[in-house]
């Protein structure tokens, strides 16, 4: 892929370089420096909320959301623009008078871009994971069998594209599985639910939206923290609502600082964890395919292990009706991505990373 369309009608070369209003012919007819105008965010931010309302839900990925919609390369190119040096830029223009230099610095990671889609990721996520979490604590078998027939044909759509036909790439393959498996399993309760825990989350979690295929939230299911977190975010959210109607600070201090931790772990990750997968990327890039994609096989055990956890907390166990119930959400989640896969014409994981 040399060349992907931009989400704002020009094109971003496949270097990845960010959006400079000195160079960009599209602002001459009408774009803000910092790369956005007219119907061009609202454009932006609709592609936000179809890559955050995939995003929410294990098993699809935001990246595949990207490569569809033409905004991709653009993406990743802002997101490796940014840099601690930048973001410093940026803070020190907006408190003193060197405003020119926190505007160069915007434009130079493309800010205007990744706000407007930040945005709409962030507006699909609240709104989606309330929903998700209510099927989890009231529908287990129906959900989690959902998420298992989204993860299972995400993977049997990316392997058919990964070749597998030499030692190291075996031996990459062999230990994404492995990893994915045994933290899917008892291993990921054995992290808990600490702040150390949730940063560290936040940031592998955030290395998935620079990859087609890999979801973060099919991540943080291997690390069994998607029930904890999209709990947690359901409550900050209902708390900031009570606060504007007269509620208590308890219960938003409680949970903001949670989701604060898990958003700072995601900052973090954009400038250490995505760069090192885009690295490792450059350098083995079929291996590190096989790697990841094979966390995904490994990671089927995940919607398996976590209903059967919720059946136990409900008293309840596995019986011919849940198993055929489980099935069936599978059998349309996987068609949901086979149909995706089908009439979409998305680039491979191989063209898009």
């Amino acid at each position: 892929m040399s060349k992907e369309r931009d989400g704002s009608g020009g094109t971003s070369g496949g270097s990845g370089t960010a959006v400079d209003g000195a160079e960009n012919p599209e602002l001459g007819r009408g774009e803000s420096v910092l790369g956005l105008g007219g119907t061009s965010w609202v454009v932006v931010y609709l592609k936000g909320l179809c890559m955050g309302t995939a995003d929410a839900v294990p098993g699809v990925s935001g990246g595949t959301i990207a490569l569809i919609t033409g905004i991709y390369e653009r993406l990743i190119g802002a997101i490796t623009a940014v840099s601690p040096a930048r973001i410093r830029r940026v803070l020190m223009g907006i408190f003193s008078d060197h405003r020119s230099d926190a505007i160069e610095a915007l434009r130079t990671i493309d800010g205007g871009f990744l706000a407007v889609l930040g945005f709409g990721i962030a507006t699909a996520i609240v709104t989606v994971t309330r929903v998700v979490h209510v099927g989890i604590q009231s529908m287990p078998v129906l959900t989690f069998g959902f998420f298992f027939g989204l993860i299972a044909a995400s993977a049997w759509v990316l392997f058919s594209e990964v070749a597998v036909d030499t030692a190291p790439r075996m031996a990459a393959a062999v230990a994404g599985f492995v990893i994915a498996f045994v933290a899917s399993g008892q291993a990921s309760a054995a992290l808990g639910a600490g702040l150390p825990v949730t940063f560290l989350a936040g940031a592998i979690a955030v290395s998935a939206m620079i990859l087609p295929g890999i979801s973060g939230s099919l991540l943080l299911l291997i690390l069994g923290q998607y029930d904890y977190m999209t709990g947690t975010l359901s409550a900050f959210v209902d708390a900031l609502l009570a606060l504007a109607t007269g509620g208590g600070l308890g219960p938003l201090r409680e949970n903001g600082i949670v989701v604060a931790a898990f958003v700072s772990g995601a900052l973090v990750g954009l400038l250490t964890v995505a760069h090192a997968v885009r690295w490792a990327l450059d350098r083995a890039r079929t291996a590190t395919l096989a790697f990841l994609v094979a966390l995904i096989v490994g990671a089927l055990r995940a919607p398996l292990s976590r209903t059967g956890d919720r059946l136990a907390e409900l008293g309840r166990t596995w019986t011919p009706t849940t198993i055929g119930v489980f099935i069936i959400a599978a059998v349309v989640g996987a068609a949901l991505v086979l149909l995706l896969e089908r009439y979409t014409g998305v680039a491979t994981i191989e063209d898009g990373a």
